[in-house]
């Protein structure tokens, strides 16, 4: 591997907080050198006519120090194997497994015919008089289109959203709780990122001379660190029990916000159902406690559902956390709560399209005129986006042309995953020194392992992450990307990694034969 080429890749002054932040967090592995030198980016032959305004000393401080681990080092050095695997530089893998991300598209799984039939036509009006396409793929394309401006949807939507599509939605909620849902409530947004990040944004305010705090799991998904720390709050980490199957125990919620409360004032907590990384499926009952909490301590509810149609595992059952807290009563039907569902996720898998919505429910009315305000300053999420969330919530019905194909392509993806959970949770249980819990619903598997003295001892030598050392090991000899568990969180002294299920069955043998060789031997090697 060239050593010349990654040390061009980070150049910077060791007398900034960064560089020192960037060799600590990229310096994972012997196969990994950066350097890191105390001297300027620039040389005397491309050095600047004039300095520039911003700088790392002078920008935002918030921004240097988020971290995104999903898309850390170990995927840029990931895509850099690639390019050598390109120009024909030996490896002993063939390709690389990004396993590192839930990326359903680029890890084989082919689109939904429906979803797919409707945005052709929604981007090329012209085929609305082909006759290959069946007719209710065209009265969704048509309906979409009336809902936009000149009728194309390379024009500007409203803020939140194409009105009829946002009713399209509530109309989907109401047939899944069995709970009215007014539209108005409903914001569509670019992935349910944006729309997470629209609510915290309402919530960065010191109140009583202390920073907002922000409950959410450990493991987390680090959207959700990445986000705290971009807003200057506080992350206020709840710990999952992996002995109960990632549990969530109240007196674990106590633990924690009495804790917080010590140095910041917590709002909010996060709810990630079914889990990320972890994979669990939260029972009523678990429900039912959180919700309560919630009201005890006075947070507002943030439940992120947009895995709420991965759901494998015998017995267990996704509950909307409105639906729960609706059916409870008052006091708590009347908690402010904010959920989230993506078209990324589920059996669609259109991350790139990026679309989902938020449902607000109970927000003070102000409030929630600010909310539509910060909104609009960003126009309006994709409109290629908000038809895929349209296809979502508004599916094929029985007796429509579409339908048999619809559900047979849905069933099919979803039983494949089924049968992928099992396999993976299954076959990390056979191998020596690795634990995983079942993966009930999401897309990933969340193993612990233990790591020879050897090996930690060796990580911490080199100022690493033990698993992080053991991430790396595992991508140059194998191809296969993982993240970390140190990435998402995890107690101290024990180590995890997450994977997703998502590389189709022949290729996911292969990766877990070459995973559970690649530890036998790094267990050899480091005894």
């Amino acid at each position: 591997m060239s050593l010349q080429r990654l040390n061009t890749f980070v150049r910077c002054s060791a007398n900034h907080h960064l560089c020192r932040n960037v060799k600590s967090q990229l310096e994972f592995s012997p196969f990994l050198r950066f350097s890191v030198e105390p001297r300027n980016f620039f040389t005397s032959q491309n050095m600047p006519s004039c300095q520039k305004v911003l700088n790392l000393e002078n920008m935002n401080p918030n921004v240097r120090i988020m971290e995104y681990a999903v898309r850390g080092p170990l995927l840029i050095r990931a895509t850099q194997i690639e390019n050598e695997l390109k120009t024909g530089v030996e490896k002993p893998f063939k390709e690389v497994l990004k396993a590192n991300i839930g990326d359903c598209h680029a890890m084989g799984q082919k689109p939904i015919t429906f979803i797919r039939q409707v945005l052709a036509l929604v981007a090329q009006p012209d085929l609305l008089d082909d006759s290959r396409y069946p007719e209710d793929i065209k009265e969704r394309a048509r309906t979409i289109l009336d809902g936009c401006r000149g009728g194309s949807v390379g024009s500007y939507t409203d803020s939140p959203g194409i009105e009829i599509i946002r009713k399209h939605v509530a109309e989907y909620i109401e047939r899944r709780d069995g709970i009215p849902c007014d539209y108005l409530n409903v914001i569509l947004c670019a992935g349910a990122s944006d729309g997470i990040k629209a609510i915290l944004r309402l919530m960065v305010a010191d109140v009583d001379g202390k920073k907002p705090g922000v409950l959410i799991p450990i493991p987390q998904y680090p959207l959700y660190s990445a986000t705290l720390a971009e807003f200057n709050m506080k992350q206020v980490g709840y710990y999952l029990d992996e002995s109960k199957n990632w549990g969530l125990d109240v007196n674990e919620l106590e633990r924690s916000i009495t804790e917080a409360r010590k140095h910041c004032n917590p709002r909010a907590i996060v709810i990630i159902n079914p889990g990320n990384p972890t994979g669990q499926v939260l029972t009523r009952e678990n429900v039912e406690d959180v919700i309560k909490f919630a009201y005890k301590e006075k947070l507002f509810l943030l439940a992120d559902e947009v895995y709420q149609d991965n759901v494998y595992a015998e017995g267990s059952k996704f509950y909307s956390f409105k639906k729960v807290l609706t059916e409870l009563g008052p006091p708590y039907s009347e908690m402010e709560l904010a959920s989230f569902m993506s078209c990324s996720k589920g059996y669609m898998g259109e991350c790139g399209l990026r679309g989902g919505y938020t449902e607000v429910i109970n927000l003070d009315p102000e409030v929630k005129a600010m909310l539509l305000k910060s909104i609009s300053a960003m126009l309006c999420p994709t409109v290629l986006g908000q038809a895929v969330m349209d296809c979502v919530v508004n599916p094929p019905r029985p007796g429509e042309p579409s339908y048999d194909s619809f559900k047979e392509e849905k069933v099919s993806v979803l039983k494949s995953l089924a049968e992928r959970a099992k396999l993976v949770a299954d076959t990390f249980n056979s191998i020596p020194g690795m634990s995983c819990n079942p993966v009930q619903g999401a897309m990933y598997a969340f193993p612990q392992f233990k790591l020879p003295e050897k090996a930690i001892k060796e990580a911490k030598s080199q100022g690493i992450e033990p698993n992080a050392f053991y991430a790396f090991q595992l991508l140059e000899n194998t191809g296969i990307c993982i993240v970390p568990g140190s990435g998402f969180g995890q107690v101290e002294g024990t180590y995890h990694f997450r994977t997703t299920i998502l590389p189709q069955p022949d290729k996911l043998k292969n990766m877990l034969e070459n995973f559970k060789n690649f530890h036998l031997q790094f267990l050899e090697q480091w005894k």
